[in-house]
Order: structure tokens, then sequence, then C-alpha cells
């Protein structure tokens, strides 16, 4: 794979810019700057270098129809405040577009093109709509981690016409992700959480071999508490699941690695119930358990303090309430607490894990945060990526 970082003559070069800026939009207004944040190293690196840069982008799933909701106008004003230069933006129809129709006026740098996902071409990973991409530019860059897992002409089909090259933000990425799949320093813990323990079934077998501890929590753990024989009361929990665990648990006594899942927990009769300490057999049929106890905690952050890598990827529990957000929190702080002394080396990643590392104002203690949803779990999964095998 090659990094722009590496390449020196990228003067009045026009860049095809691949980002992720599918930021949430409300009644126009960006509620969350992550993604931008994010790409602002790459846009600043290629300002110095004096290139033009031609950003492509997506907002939302308009199935390749134009939608003036999902229009990158908003991306475009607030990026234009944070770079203090000006910003411009094509509506114009892509396919009609030319190369002499772009950077006409010599102060210009940085166009954007519309939502590349108004075009069905995109989704279909289509040669002909990739070519016409490519002759808009002299060379791509993918800075899109979090879309690399889509077979998609801006994301794959691309890199058959231009010289291709990684972002900044995508080679951080699977430079942060190589620290918990290939290049591991151990021990090593993984926190897994969110709801339905189908989707998470791959990663967990495919971490198994790696890792010294796979910790379940949240709504998963459930299932777990459930096939053990214990009470879960009207908890949230997935149907027919019993033999993805009892295949979790099968493959785990081939390796040195222990499936950890909670020894006591947190219940309220309601979501906006106050909580209520429990043992696991004490669970009514009216309970829903929604965090995990003090003694898990404490399990929990023994394990953390004993490893030297940690991979966290789901909240502990019901973490909109504060009444069943202590998991969630004890583990963000526990975690901080031995990255800010660089004894561990700290990876988080989906929204849920986000939005509680932002409650706390944590965030920025972990060595690497990732916002790629899909492309994030996936990886874990150990599937080849489209869009990274594009450039390799």
């Amino acid at each position: 794979m090659k990094y722009i970082k590496d390449q020196e003559n990228l003067s009045e070069k026009i860049v095809l810019l691949r980002l992720d800026l599918n930021v949430p939009l409300k009644n126009g207004m960006i509620t969350d700057q992550t993604r931008i944040d994010k790409i602002l190293p790459v846009i600043n690196f290629l300002i110095k270098k004096k290139s033009k840069i031609l950003v492509i982008s997506h907002v939302g799933r308009p199935k390749g129809k134009v939608d003036k909701a999902l229009s990158l106008k908003p991306i475009c004003e607030n990026l234009e405040k944070k770079l203090n230069q000006k910003v411009s933006l094509i509506k114009d129809n892509i396919l009609e577009l030319k190369r002499d129709n772009l950077f006409n006026d010599s102060k210009e740098q940085i166009i954007f093109l519309e939502n590349i996902r108004f075009y069905e071409q995109e989704e279909k990973n289509d040669t002909i709509f990739s070519k016409h991409l490519s002759k808009l530019a002299d060379i791509f860059v993918n800075d899109a981690f979090s879309c690399s897992h889509r077979a998609h002409a801006s994301v794959s089909k691309i890199t058959e016409f231009l010289p291709s090259y990684a972002g900044l933000q995508l080679e951080t990425e699977i430079n942060a992700l190589k620290k918990v799949t290939t290049e591991i320093k151990k021990p090593i813990a993984c926190i897994v959480g969110g709801s339905k323990i189908s989707t998470k079934i791959s990663i967990i077998k495919n971490l198994i071999p790696k890792f010294d501890n796979i910790i379940i929590v949240g709504g998963m753990a459930n299932n777990i508490l459930n096939y053990l024989g214990n009470p879960i009361g009207k908890s949230i929990r997935e149907d027919n699941c019993e033999s993805i665990i009892e295949d979790i648990f099968k493959t785990a006594k081939n390796y040195p690695c222990k499936i950890i899942y909670p020894e006591d927990v947190v219940v309220g009769k309601n979501k906006e119930d106050k909580a209520q300490i429990k043992e696991l057999n004490e669970v009514n049929n009216d309970d829903l358990i929604l965090d995990i106890g003090p003694r898990t905690i404490n399990k929990i952050k023994n394990i953390i303090e004993n490893s030297e890598t940690i991979l966290w990827n789901g909240p502990a529990g019901y973490f909109e309430n504060p009444s069943f957000a202590l998991g969630s929190y004890e583990i963000a702080k526990k975690i901080v607490e031995k990255s800010k002394n660089n004894l561990i080396y700290s990876i988080a990643g989906g929204g849920d894990t986000i939005a509680v590392l932002n409650q706390i104002s944590v965030i920025n203690n972990f060595n690497f945060v990732s916002t790629a949803g899909g492309a994030f779990l996936e990886y874990l999964e150990g599937k080849e990526l489209p869009g990274i095998k594009a450039l390799n």
C-alpha cells in the first residue's frame, strides 16, 4: 500500500479525495462534527502541498436519487469556517462534468462534488462511472476507512484508473487495528457489548485465539446468563442463539482465552427506574437487567489493570439513564487511568461506546477511537475490506 504522506510532488496536482463525511443532520444542521474533525489533517496536508483538492463523500442513503435534505452544503459551510478558506460545492451533474470545469479560479483549492450516493452507479461499483471520475483528477486518495468495507465506485473500482494512496486517517486506523489483530502486545482483553450476540459472533471467534480475556457485557450478556440457567426476567435477549453461545465456549476451550460475563447485575422495572443491585439468582420475572453489578465491575477493572492492550466495543449497560451508566463509566475511567500513565494501548469503537466516552469527556484519553462502524467490525472479524484490498 502506498501512503499519501510519502509523496513529494503534489503541487498543482488534482487529488480526488474520498472522505467519510456522513455526519448526522437535523433540519440541515450538523449535530456531531467528529467525522469532520477527523479529516482536517489530510485536508491541511494537501493544502500545504499546494494540491487541488476534489472531495467525494456522501451523507445518508439517498439510493441513487437526488435528495436536497442530504446535500453536502452544510458540511462545506462547516469546513469553510474550520479552515478559514473557501470551499466550493459543485451541484452540476457529475456525469456531465469535465476536468476543464474545475479550478478555473487560481485561488480555488477545495471543491466538493455533491453527494456521490445521488448516483446509483456509486453503490453498483460501476466501471464507466469510476472511469469518468478518474478523468477529473491526477491521483486518488482514500481517507475513508469507515467506507472501505463497501465495494463502491469511489472506494474500490476507482483505483483501477488512477495512482492510488491511503490517506492519513486511514493509515492511522489500520495501524491502530493491527495492534489488536496482528501486532499484539499481551496480555490483551476485549470488552464487547451490544444487544445481539449473533452480530458479534464472528468477531469473538476471530479474537479468541489471539486474546487472553473476552468480556461480554450489555444485552449480549443476558443471552449467556440465560443459557447458563440464570433468570433474566424481561431483559432484552436474542432468540435461538444457544448454539452460538455453545460455539463460543467450545472455541475458547482450545485456547488460553477466558470468557468473562456478569457475576452480579443491576436491574430496574423499566429503563427510567432507579438502580437495584442483585445477585444472578435474585432476578425477578418483572426485572430488566440494565447494567453490570459492583463485583463484575471490580473483576473487569482487575483485568484491565493486568492488561497491556484493550479493545472496547459496546457499553456495559443502558448508559442513557445515569442510574445504569456506572459499569460503562467505571470501565472507561479505569482504561483512562492506565492510558494516562502509558501502561496500556487502548482502542474504542462503535457509536454507543463513543457516546459514553463523550459523556464523561475522556474520548481524547484513548490511544485510538474509531468512528468506522461496519468497517471497524469487519476488520476485527478478519474480513478483507474491498477499499483496502483495492489500495494494495
